[in-house]
């Protein structure tokens, strides 16, 4: 089959930084912990896709990207831009240094990297799916998106995939469809208008991609623009920074209580332990999130195995605090 490499950093792991952030569980991205490999069908613009396979031979070893079908030189850029932004392979040696040198328990595991999307359209989606929601119905909402409004890419003679919907697509969909087909519920219209969005210019209101990915605009600046956006309130402007590179914040919402209570030892009622959390992680500053982050996920691991060993089908709709408070009673 066609295949490509694309560098990595020396310090870069495939089952380790693939499997560092939820979202890998949701579709169209399929981890095989059997293999290593991380499947994806990604949209290559003008109604076409690939499935691509993703794996590596060692930590910082070349990624080799198999295809189903050869690329034109424009698609295979495409894909391998999002690829570098999924894997977050272009975040600098010194910056994850800086985060261990802030928070020296990540070091030795080399943890620092937090998968994404390919695009910020599909991040923004996948914040808006993941609030007020349970997990297992993040799960369906995503999958139904790329089933009905994604790309199909023909997999074999008897079934095929689908790609993450593009902003294009979905700006053109109906609110009630989304409801009725994807199961989205209120979140309909927030997501039609979010699309229309990030399809039209800054100039004329739109969401600036570049300008909210770029690292010289300001934090303040960045979060003032999110939560200007339909349906994206304090906790998803927050999330979608992190996403974006920027882990100054902390997304608090009901784990992070669990997480204060469970971990940290904190009593009192939520919101008063939501702000002792905010103030345990401000002393990482920037890399505030990732110190939560990590080890939140490390507590998951120590409750359901290594992220790299789960399999979707098992784990993505038990991927709830009682389901991993359960197995860790259970295998504990």
């Amino acid at each position: 089959m066609p295949a490509f490499t694309i560098k990595a950093p020396a310090d870069f792991d495939l089952p380790r930084d693939a499997c560092s952030y939820g979202y890998f569980l949701l579709a169209p991205n399929h981890w095989d912990p059997a293999s290593s490999t991380l499947w994806r069908v990604m949209a290559t613009g003008g109604g076409r896709a690939a499935l691509l396979a993703v794996r590596q031979r060692g930590p910082g070893a070349p990624l080799r990207v198999t295809t189903g079908a050869t690329l034109r030189p424009q698609d295979r850029a495409r894909v391998e831009a999002g690829l570098v932004r999924m894997l977050r392979l272009d975040e600098s040696a010194e910056r994850i240094a800086a985060f261990h040198a802030a928070d020296p328990r990540f070091k030795a595991s080399g943890r620092g990297r937090l998968f994404r999307s390919p695009s910020l359209h599909e991040d923004i989606v996948k914040t808006v799916t993941s609030c007020n929601v349970t997990w297992p119905s993040t799960v369906t909402m995503n999958e139904r998106l790329c089933e009905v409004f994604g790309v199909r890419c023909a997999v074999g003679e008897s079934w095929a995939a689908h790609a993450f919907p593009e902003a294009a697509r979905l700006a053109k969909a109906s609110p009630a469809a989304l409801r009725a087909r994807c199961r989205v519920g209120y979140r309909d219209t927030r997501l039609v208008e979010l699309s229309k969005l990030m399809c039209t210019s800054a100039r004329h209101g739109g969401i600036d991609g570049a300008w909210l990915e770029d690292p010289g605009t300001p934090d303040q600046a960045v979060f003032d623009r999110l939560i200007e956006l339909p349906g994206i309130g304090p906790y998803a402007a927050a999330n979608i920074m992190q996403l974006l590179g920027r882990y100054g914040r902390l997304p608090l919402d009901t784990e992070s209580v669990r997480h204060g209570r469970a971990v940290l030892g904190m009593k009192g009622t939520a919101a008063s332990i939501m702000k002792r959390v905010h103030r345990h992680f401000a002393p990482f500053g920037e890399h505030a999130f990732r110190s939560y982050w990590f080890e939140l996920w490390e507590w998951y691991e120590s409750r359901h195995g290594a992220a790299s060993t789960w399999e979707r089908s098992k784990v993505a709709r038990l991927f709830t605090a009682a389901a991993l408070n359960k197995s860790g009673a259970s295998h504990g």
